[in-house]
């Protein structure tokens, strides 16, 4: 007997185009799929910048809390900002809750509350002190974390000024981070790495036990994208395609040069495709890229960059290095059933859906040997996995995906790929483990939250004013 249906509500900061983001549309369709009534709140979505499954009706997607405070100011002060735009969320939340219980309940509405919330738990504690539900219903909150915040601040920039108010800054959010994640029922980590990370990091004591709920892929046969005999993208050109988010910490640059280090006798009749998710209101995303193309180009590479899917299949011959600007989901998807080994280059990554995607079509992965990607890819089988410091150990790779498999050695590796991306990363798989770990919380006491932490948290947030006005006047010194 599967788990009783519940009302369903996810909050994610900004429904953009991510892996993040593509995580939490997938828990959504996972629930609602099994009969979950399944509401997302977030804080930011751009129509024109989000998955289809957010704006086509798919899912039911809303807006709160973003006509206060701003996402950033002048480019700083973004943990700041997304947590009093998530308070401000929460505040709107409620009262919808609490305007729903003064109707007449029916059977349908006497469902459980289930909160899911990534990314940023400042919302957590409220949802436990003022989130109260009917007394037909139990209500339970798991937050799913991808990765501590505090790990992911950058301190080292600026002068010895800077750093220090940096310091001073984020003091307040790095304490504020574990004790709010602690007023979650339970707490749930994207792979063993991430938990290792969280356990070292807020201890297992503070947050319970830690179990991992694996981003996943829709294996539905309808939805997979077929190789293409016929029409094939640029003449047949052999792609080498990397998909990330245009960061730094993404460290696409390898990519370009391992390419440049195959010659240009091997590079011919071949291209290398740099895909993934780009915000012009993000500074790093535009600067980023203007990096990458100089580096091509300080290389001797030929590049050009499209922003549209017609743009880019007419592109010239020789250009040797393609910039794809927020590329659409249906591109994509013809992108990695065509393509002849996808280069997955972050370091440390925490989980990376990218190469599950490029599994789910048969499509072996050149990874770095760290992070996620160690859970992910089977050496040999599903393919390889590098030291990211070694550009010539990825230039033999990409020789040998481009070169050096046979036919037999190509519908092998096709085969085991999609075998453990459906066994291990599929729709149906996340889904038993989310119920899993949704059926625990509701068995179990909810976990002892008392009135003390409520002033602690004001007094969190009183410290991260004071902080910001000490950031203010040393950077004014």
């Amino acid at each position: 007997m599967g788990l009783q249906r519940s009302n369903v509500t996810i909050i994610h900061p900004d429904l953009g185009i991510g892996g993040a983001e593509r995580l939490i549309i997938d828990v959504a369709l996972a629930l609602q799929n099994r009969g979950h009534r399944v509401t997302i709140y977030t804080s930011h979505r751009d129509k024109t910048h989000c998955f289809d499954e957010a704006r086509n009706g798919t899912l039911d997607v809303r807006v709160r809390g973003n006509t206060i405070f701003p996402a950033h100011i002048c480019g700083r002060l973004h943990i700041l900002m997304a947590a009093l735009r998530q308070l401000h969320l929460t505040v709107s939340l409620l009262a919808e809750l609490a305007a729903s219980r003064t109707e007449k309940a029916s059977a349908d509405e006497d469902r459980d509350d289930i909160f899911i919330v990534d990314q940023l738990p400042a919302c957590v504690p409220f949802l436990k002190s003022f989130g109260r539900a009917r007394e037909s219903r139990r209500q339970r909150i798991l937050f799913y974390c991808h990765f501590p915040d505090q790990l992911l601040a950058r301190r080292d920039e600026g002068g010895s000024l800077l750093r220090l108010a940096k310091v001073l800054y984020r003091f307040p959010f790095d304490w504020f981070e574990g004790w709010a994640m602690s007023a979650s029922d339970r707490v749930v980590a994207n792979s063993k790495f991430s938990r290792g990370i969280v356990r070292d990091v807020f201890g297992s004591d503070r947050l319970g036990d830690v179990e991992v709920v694996y981003p996943c892929v829709d294996m539905d046969g309808n939805s997979l994208p077929e190789k293409a005999d016929e029409d094939p993208l640029w003449g047949g050109k052999k792609i080498l395609l990397s998909i990330n988010r245009f960061e730094r910490k993404k460290d696409m640059a390898l990519a370009i040069r391992a390419y440049n280090g195959l010659g240009a006798e091997k590079r011919q009749g071949t291209r290398l495709v740099i895909a993934g998710g780009y915000d012009n209101r993000i500074q790093e995303n535009v600067q980023y890229h203007q990096e990458l193309d100089k580096l091509a180009t300080g290389l001797g590479l030929k590049t050009a960059t499209s922003k549209t899917v017609v743009s880019a299949i007419s592109i010239p011959d020789s250009i040797d290095i393609l910039f794809l600007l927020s590329v659409p989901t249906a591109f994509k998807d013809t992108l990695l059933a065509q393509s002849k080994l996808l280069l997955y280059t972050p370091i440390n990554e925490h989980f990376g859906i990218v190469p599950v995607e490029a599994m789910r079509v048969g499509l072996p992965v050149l990874a770095s040997n760290t992070g996620g990607p160690l859970e992910t890819i089977v050496e040999g089988e599903t393919g390889w996995l590098r030291d990211a410091h070694a550009d010539d150990e990825w230039t033999a790779v990409m020789d040998k995906a481009l070169y050096g498999l046979s036919q037999k050695d190509v519908e092998r590796m096709a085969a085991a790929g999609k075998v453990r991306a459906q066994q291990e990363f599929s729709l149906t798989a996340m889904g038993d483990r989310l119920e899993e770990e949704i059926s625990t919380m509701l068995t179990a006491e909810r976990r002892p939250f008392t009135g003390w932490q409520q002033v602690s948290a004001i007094l969190a947030l009183l410290g991260a004013v004071l902080a910001l006005i000490a950031a203010i006047v040393l950077r004014a010194i």
